[in-house]
């Protein structure tokens, strides 16, 4: 039973590099984790449907900020900040890279709109980029690091919320620990993905290519030239920075990004930033830009749910622990390659936290470990989830900017290298800091 993760993952993972379209992917790979479990392909496929809709607020939520940032690209503010871009970095590749993790560090926790912000800065910055003939796959490094790097080590926005689930589900499963633990912990495996930023922007891409050669894949959306008439601020700009601190003043207060993204839209449309007799273009196009993540993040959860209910993420995680009994540190290898099992299949950080603690938290007692080591073991297996992994918003985001003229693959552009740069040296500074704390 426990080998039934193991393979549906790998499946997923192989059927993503072979070019397999990811949704197929996910849902190929559910049907065979609940056939290999014994379940009948009907109730297989009953399980994955009954369970998209663990996904649905998020999903939902996606459609709406995908509208919002359409409507934001319409009143053509994003002119200044490309302008501003370029004349910061003035043809820099490594500044440019470093400004674009900063701007996404931004969005998880002093502006917390998580991936918002993508389709309404990356895209005009296209031509700009291939201008200066920089690798997107280190501009997609850079903004996965933004997404994900903040709400691992720092307790604010998304990152209060990330280390508050830790502390909350460690509690529940009888281990108390203070906030300020969970964030002490998690600050060495985050500083892995430093080091893993550091290399990708200053070594590994930080040659030039040329996209000019390259053969879109697909079907290429239209991207502006690079626009130099001098940026004008009028009232709609004005009103657009209204709707758009209004929506994170409501996402803020309620915790809910649907509230903020609603709230962010309508008042586009009341404040006549965008005329309304552009809101149906408004909303198709917002559903072409976020439609496949919020599909996919939908197939994800159901393919969660097809492991959780077969028991196969319980068998896995108890067969792994009980062959290496007083081994601390081989345990602690194992329960971080399983949760990277885990979370890279499901495809998300805060959502597995939960499982996990239910697992780690009586083998990681029962084997000495401390309350602050196993913080360390159940955040670090948790954040593995988004960068590499097909499923992720993580890595779904950055590609979703950046192949907007098809000219960037999911998997070889943006999985493979966040995988390479940010997982590898999380795990093994979170397996590090486990062993030593």
């Amino acid at each position: 039973m426990a080998s039934v993760a193991i393979i549906a993952v790998l499946l997923m993972v192989t059927l993503s590099l072979l070019r397999v379209n990811v949704l197929l992917a996910i849902i190929i790979s559910a049907m065979s984790a609940g056939l290999m479990s014994g379940l009948s392909f009907v109730d297989t496929v009953e399980l994955f449907i009954e369970n998209v809709g663990g996904a649905g607020e998020t999903a939902f939520s996606y459609i709406l900020l995908g509208g919002f940032a359409v409507a934001i690209g319409m009143t053509g503010i994003t002119k200044g900040i490309v302008q501003f871009l370029r004349k910061a970095v003035k043809g820099r590749r490594v500044w440019m890279l470093v400004i674009i993790a900063l701007i996404a560090s931004l969005s998880q926790n002093a502006i917390p709109v998580h991936i918002a912000f993508i389709p309404i800065l990356i895209p005009p910055l296209i031509a700009v980029f291939d201008k200066m003939q920089l690798d997107r796959r280190g501009v997609a490094t850079a903004l996965t690091f933004g997404l994900k790097a903040p709400y691992v080590m720092l307790p604010l926005g998304f990152g209060l919320i990330f280390q508050g689930i830790i502390q909350e589900e460690m509690a529940n499963n009888g281990l108390e620990i203070p906030l300020s633990e969970v964030t002490l912990a998690m600050l060495i495996p985050g500083s892995g993905m430093i080091v893993g930023l550091i290399i990708a922007i200053t070594i590994t891409y930080r040659k030039k290519r040329d996209y000019s050669k390259e053969e879109p894949k697909g079907q290429p959306s239209n991207i502006e030239e690079v626009d130099d008439e001098p940026f004008v601020f009028e009232r709609h700009h004005f009103m657009t920075l209204i709707a758009i601190v209004a929506a994170l003043v409501v996402q803020i207060i309620t915790e809910q990004m649907v509230l903020g993204a609603l709230t962010g839209l309508v008042l586009m449309f009341v404040l006549v930033a965008v005329p309304l007799k552009r809101g149906e273009e408004v909303m198709s196009n917002g559903i072409t830009m976020m439609g496949m993540i919020a599909f996919i993040m939908l197939a994800a959860s159901g393919f969660g749910a097809v492991l959780q209910e077969t028991g196969s993420v319980d068998a896995l995680v108890d067969a792994s622990s009980g062959m290496l009994e007083g081994q601390k540190v081989l345990i602690s290898l194992i329960l971080l390659l399983v949760g990277l099992v885990i979370t890279m299949g499901i495809g998300t950080s805060f959502g597995t936290i939960p499982i996990l603690a239910v697992l780690y938290v009586p083998i990681a007692t029962a084997a000495g470990f401390s309350p602050i080591a196993i913080a360390v073991l159940i955040g670090t297996a948790g954040a593995l989830g988004d960068a590499g992994s097909p499923a992720s918003d993580s890595t779904l985001g950055p590609t979703a900017g950046l192949n907007v003229d098809g000219k960037h693959n999911h998997i070889w552009d943006t999985c493979v290298p966040t995988f390479l740069h940010f997982n590898i040296p999380l795990f093994l500074f979170g397996w590090i800091a486990s062993i030593i704390l």
